[in-house]
């Protein structure tokens, strides 16, 4: 059954705020510096980047007929969780923050375009098409700034 639609936007927009609000007022080198288990916040941004793209493609793709391409295993998406990490960790905390908006605007237009089929959740692998992966990441890095006094 498909997903509804303004609900799926709502969902991603809520997520969305939620990490806005765990980076404001952050400065790059705080963002930079690798405190979260080897991660800096930097590298969440870009690794949630990714996986927005993952499933904007992913949706269009549905959209116009064809099989998901990224239909991953749990152990192939933390392998590519593994790769992304190591391709993106030389990225500087502006690119990531605007790796991070312009995925997430790639991934609601690809939603409020998105036909049934691309909405329906069955069509998608582990990662699924709504997923609480960004309220994760929001969750560590407010406790990382709990933590540190940021």
């Amino acid at each position: 059954m498909a997903e509804d639609r303004d609900d799926l936007l709502r969902h991603y927009r809520e997520s969305r705020v939620m990490l806005l609000e765990a980076i404001d007022g952050l400065t790059d080198e705080q963002m930079s510096k690798p405190t979260i288990d080897g991660w800096a916040v930097k590298d969440h941004l870009a690794h949630l980047a990714l996986w927005d793209d993952i499933r904007a493609d992913e949706v269009e793709r549905l959209s116009a007929g064809h099989h998901a391409a990224w239909k991953m295993t749990e152990k192939q998406d933390d392998d590519y969780n593994a790769t992304g990490y190591e391709l993106r960790r030389t990225m500087s905390a502006a690119q990531a923050r605007w790796e991070l908006d312009r995925s997430r605007r790639r991934l609601l237009d690809a939603i409020t375009a998105a036909t049934p089929r691309a909405l329906d959740p069955a069509s998608y692998g582990a990662a699924g098409l709504r997923s609480q992966h960004e309220d994760q990441h929001s969750g560590w890095i407010t406790r990382w700034r709990g933590e540190t006094g940021f």
